[in-house]
Parts: structure tokens; sequence; C-alpha cells
């Protein structure tokens, strides 16, 4: 008789068996891939031993890819030579720096929301550009490891947005790369580290790279990190140090500029060179090859620091502004992890360990630290480490929230809030004696339910019966770490509660998420001015059935004839002023004729008020009256603290 082998949920049928999943960094200046191997994270090299990819892009008019150290070496057709595309992930033509404009490079900023490279091969954008290099990434990992990929996590700064974020995820989709997660530079950088296996504390993480400098502050807590803050400079990196030698050259050479943009690159290159060469050396050797033949300077490691000084001072400002922002102390931090490849110049460790008042970690080669950071992660996130209770927060992508009277959004959770998450709102009734509330659950950044997106519909019933806005209804609002929303409301006096569940990612492709972003942005101005009339007819609305109550129950007790037509005027005004057609509608007509509305029923609210005393205060002691009008003032202030919260039921 055959045995029957059966695998616990979840397990694989060869429970052995690694399944292959990768850290990328994918970086401004250099790109590199990373994964676990025999119990270590490694950087992994491709068929050349050459382990750091330049983040380089070449484009022929046969269509061929170039990437890295070969696409570098195609300088002379810079035009199809794309670097540093990263800074223009998730970006729209607007917002297309000046910088960008004065480099080389063509752009066609007419044929979509996304701005695109001119190049021989056609239009590309910097996904088309960064899908280039994660496809050549993943070639590089899919050879060392000898099979096919599960997925990669790959990192982003710390202060990328959405967009930018919904970018690298479509880079890595053209690329044929499933992402397990996008994970923050800084976080990476701390986990490389074991910092989460340290215990609580706070952590710097010191990025200076070839193009942007970053300060973030980690707050690892109960096996959570938490990013407090971050600061930085994007204009300021690995770049700005070669251009200040190069400069430095030129007043030795007794030059103002160079001849031509090859001859500054060349230059820039030998600079490289000689700030790699100070980081051990007190003096090296800079010769002007095809430059200046036969000219050569010597730079000295004083030299080289009076001219990096500068620089590092610059990096200073972000470090104490983060510091503040996260109200944090200098002796608070437990460690300070250095990234990026600026950071072995040997000033850069000085000053920023005098900083910090303690040495700073460089174990780590700084270049790959944030790729080794997030193999560890893929590595657990594949399945690998099961019994791992490390977390990393995400966010939450776009705000979430309920409808509210006149279709309007009252936010709940704003986007980019960290998940979990559990926090509520009290609403209250809209009519009196109202016994049901209809919550609509939507999820956008914009002011109208029409313009965001239904996510749920439920209903609240058996609310007690009570004049409008005496009802107390708690509405929470519950993301857990996997996404899951949950929505409750109670009715605090009868304990009367419902909920619904909306299934994770709320049904939005990335696409639709970065559309609703972008339509948020450009119509801003207009959602307001929207709003703001719906919130003015929501109140008209709001005097208008009051007075009409009151008209029809006591009108004719407590007006003469001229007094309820004149009001009936009124009323018939203020009707006109709030036309069906509400896009026409004028809130500061609506205002005004609500105010007149209001002045001219005041002598009619005032006998209705002095009717209302006399029969309260028929037969009653003078305390039990104390009582009864000290009651009726914190019943109508708390009415008052939540009447403009009001859910349509």
């Amino acid at each position: 008789m055959a045995l029957l082998q059966i695998a616990e949920p979840g397990q694989s049928q060869a429970p052995h068996q690694r399944r292959l999943a990768v850290g990328i960094d994918l970086g401004t200046t250099n790109s590199l891939v990373a994964a676990v191997q025999s119990g270590s994270a490694q950087v992994l090299c491709d068929d050349s031993d050459i382990w750091s990819v330049p983040s380089v892009v070449h484009f022929n008019a046969d269509g061929q890819v170039t990437v890295g150290v070969a696409a570098e070496s195609m300088q002379t057709d810079a035009l199809n030579t794309i670097r540093s595309a990263k800074r223009l992930m998730g970006k729209n033509a607007e917002d297309l720096e000046q910088s960008w404009l004065n480099e080389h490079y063509r752009f066609d900023s007419t044929s979509g929301s996304l701005p695109a490279f001119i190049t021989a091969a056609g239009n590309k954008t910097a996904i088309d550009v960064s899908s280039a290099i994660l496809g050549t990434l993943k070639t590089t990992a899919e050879s060392s490891l000898g099979g096919d990929l599960v997925g990669a996590v790959i990192t982003v700064p710390a202060y990328f947005d959405d967009a930018q974020r919904q970018a690298t995820k479509d880079a890595a989709a053209l690329a044929g790369l499933q992402v397990l997660r996008l994970l923050n530079e800084p976080t990476a950088a701390a986990v490389a580290y074991g910092l989460d296996n340290d215990g609580d504390g706070t952590i710097a993480i010191y990025d200076l790279g070839g193009g942007t400098f970053d300060i973030s502050l980690l707050r690892m807590q109960r096996g959570v990190f938490e990013v407090l803050a971050t600061a930085g400079d994007t204009a300021l990196g690995g770049d700005d140090i070669d251009n200040a030698i190069v400069d430095w050259l030129l007043e030795q050479a007794g030059l103002e500029s160079l001849d031509d943009e090859f001859a500054r690159s060349t230059m820039k290159a030998a600079a490289r060179l000689a700030k790699e060469d100070l980081t051990d050396k007190h003096e090296t050797v800079i010769e002007w090859v095809d430059v200046k033949p036969g000219r050569a300077d010597t730079l000295t490691r004083d030299d080289f620091n009076a001219i990096v000084e500068p620089l590092v001072k610059r990096t200073l400002t972000p470090c104490r502004s983060v510091l503040r922002d996260a109200g944090v102390d200098r002796e608070d931090i437990s460690a300070v992890v250095m990234v990026g490849g600026s950071t072995r110049v040997p000033l850069v460790r000085e000053r920023i360990s005098a900083f910090f008042e303690r040495p700073v970690l460089t174990n780590i080669d700084p270049d790959q630290v944030v790729a080794i950071g997030a193999a560890i992660q893929a590595d657990i996130l594949a399945g690998n480490k099961p019994d791992n209770d490390l977390l990393l927060l995400d966010v939450t992508p776009l705000s979430l929230g309920l409808e509210t009277m006149g279709g309007l959004v009252e936010k709940v959770i704003p986007r980019n809030t960290t998940i979990p998450i559990a926090r509520g709102q009290e609403f209250t009734t809209y009519k009196d004696g109202q016994t049901a509330m209809s919550l609509h659950v939507v999820q956008g950044e914009r002011e109208l339910v029409t313009d965001c997106r239904s996510l749920a519909r439920f209903e609240l019933n058996d609310i007690p019966p009570r004049v409008a806005g005496a009802a107390r209804i708690q509405v929470l609002f519950q993301v857990d770490a996997d996404g899951l929303l949950t929505v409750s409301a109670l009715e605090r006096e009868s304990g009367a509660a419902a909920s619904v569940d909306v299934k994770p990612s709320y049904g939005l492709s990335d696409g639709e998420i970065e559309q609703m972003l972008q339509a948020s942005m450009d119509n801003a101005n207009e959602d307001m001015q929207k709003r703001a009339l719906q919130e003015q007819l929501v109140d008209a609305s709001r005097v208008l059935e009051a007075i009409s109550s009151a008209l029809t129950s006591d009108g004719d007790e407590y007006l003469s004839g001229d007094e309820r037509a004149a009001i009936d005027r009124l009323v018939e005004k203020l009707q006109a002023a709030m036309q069906a057609d509400t896009a026409n509608a004028d809130r500061n007509a609506v205002q005004a004729a609500v105010q007149a509305l209001e002045q001219g029923s005041e002598k009619f609210v005032e006998r209705r008020m002095n009717a209302s005393v006399r029969r309260m205060m028929a037969g009653q002691a003078i305390d039990e009256l104390e009582t009864t009008l000290a009651r009726t003032n914190n019943n109508n202030s708390a009415t008052d603290s939540t009447i403009d919260s009001s859910v349509s039921g």
C-alpha cells in the first residue's frame, strides 16, 4: 500500500529547498544585487567579477540596450547615454528641474504625464531606464544563484513619496521582477548591521552617496523599525567632491574652465581616483591625461581636507535638523551607520563621529550595506526564515475616510500614515429622531466623494431617537500590518454596533493609485472651493430645516401675518441661492441669505425661547430650576462640538 505524504499549509514538498530571493540597491550612481548564501548575505558579481553596476544606460538606433560599465564608455554619444535617472522617478513634466534642462539631454514632455528622454531608440522614461538596470541585476542574480528568483526587495530613499515608490514597482514589473517589498534604504542599512537584534534604541543613518545626501533617524522598539525623521540635500554628494577637486586643479593651472565637456569628464574621472587614493594615502599625483599631456599635480591629504571641509559642514545642517524634528538629543543616539561610498573619506568619518559623540559603524562596505540589508529582508520574506519576528512598518498609500453631509469626505487616516494603525473619530446624527445611519467608506485625496473611490457601505441601526446632533457615534478605522482595513461604528448610549472589513489593497491597481494622487494635486484649489461651497450648503440646509420645523409648529402662535410673510420671503431667497445646480451656486450669496434669514427670525426665536423657559419654570423650585438649566447648557455645548461632522442617514 502506497504511503501518502501530506504537506503542512505553506510548506513546500522539498522542505530544505531555499527560495531564491535577492535584495537590490537601485542607486542614483551605482546599483547592486545581493543574496543570502550559506547563512550570510553577499553581494553578487557578474561574469566579469564586477559587483557594482553603474546606473548608466545607453540606447542605440537598433534597439540595443547597454547597461553599466559598457554604457559608461559611450560618452561620445551623450544624448543616448542616460545617467542618474532615479532623480526623475515618479516625476511629471512640470517637475523637471532646471539642472536637468541644463544638461545635454533632450526631453519630450508632451507625449504623456511622464517626461521622456528623446533617444535614438525612441522616447525612454526614467522607468524604462531603471527597468534596464533592474533587468541586468536580475540576470546577474539568476546566473550566480543558478535558478529563477521568487522575488526581490528593492530599496528606496526614505523620503520617496507614493508616486516615486510606484514608479520603482513599475520598473521592476517591466524587468520581470516580483517585488516582495520596497524597503527604505536607512532601514536596510540598520538590518545589515543586525541592529534589530540589539534591543530598543535610536539609530542614525548617514548616507552620503554619489549624487545625494540623506540623514535618517530610526527607532527600534519591540521588534519594530520606525522612521522618526529624515533630512538631507538632494544636490550634495560624491560628485560635488569630484567637482571641487577639478576646480582646485584648474586653480593650480591658472585656468578658469575647461574647453569642452569631454575634458571636464576626463578630469572628473582623475579627481575621483585621487579621492579614492587619499582614503589610505597621505598624498597622490593627478595627471592631466588627454587634457594637458605632461602636466601633473600633487594633492596632499591636508589640501584634500581643506577642499572637502565646506561640503562636510553642509551635511551637518540636516543632521541638526533631523534631531530637532524627531525631538531627539545626540546622547540618545545608540548607533551611527555610514552608508555610501563618499563616507570612506576620512574627514567625513571624523566630523560625523565628533558630531554624534560616538564612533561610527563602518565594518560593512558602505557601498554594499544597503543591498546586504535588503538581501536579509528578502530571505525572510521568501520564507527561508519563518521564525523571524522583525517588523518593518509600511504606510497607507491613500487617505481613508467617510462621506459626510453634502457629499464631502472626512479623512480619518491620511495617506502615508504608518501601519498598523487604529484611529477613531466621533460623528453625530443630522435629523431629529434619526434611528439609523448609513456609513460610506471612501479612499482618495479629493474633497468630494464623487472624486474618490468607494470601498464599502454599511449601516448602523437601533440608534435611540433624539434631537439632531445629540447622538454620539464613535467610528473606528483599523488597518493591520497586512493592509486589512476594518471600519466599525458604535453608538455609545445604546451600545448599537456595526462593522465592515475591506480586503487588502482595497481593490486598486498601482496605476490607479498614481492617477488618483496626480488628480488630487491637479485639482487641489478647485476641490477646496467645492468643499467650502458644500459646507456652506449643508449649513444652509440645517438652518432651513430648523426654521421650517419651528414655523410649522409655532409660527401662527408667535408671529403676525406680516412677520410670517417676511420670514417666508427670506426662506424663498435662501432656497433660490441654494439652487439645484450647485455647480453654479454662489457661496457668498448663500452665506448672505443664511445671515439674513437668521437675523429676520431673531424675534421669532426669542419668543419661542421665552415661552419654553416659562413652561420649564412653572411649578419648579429655584434649586431644581438651576439644575435643569445647567443640564440644558451642557447638552447644547456637546451638540455644538460635533454638529459639523454629521453623517447622512
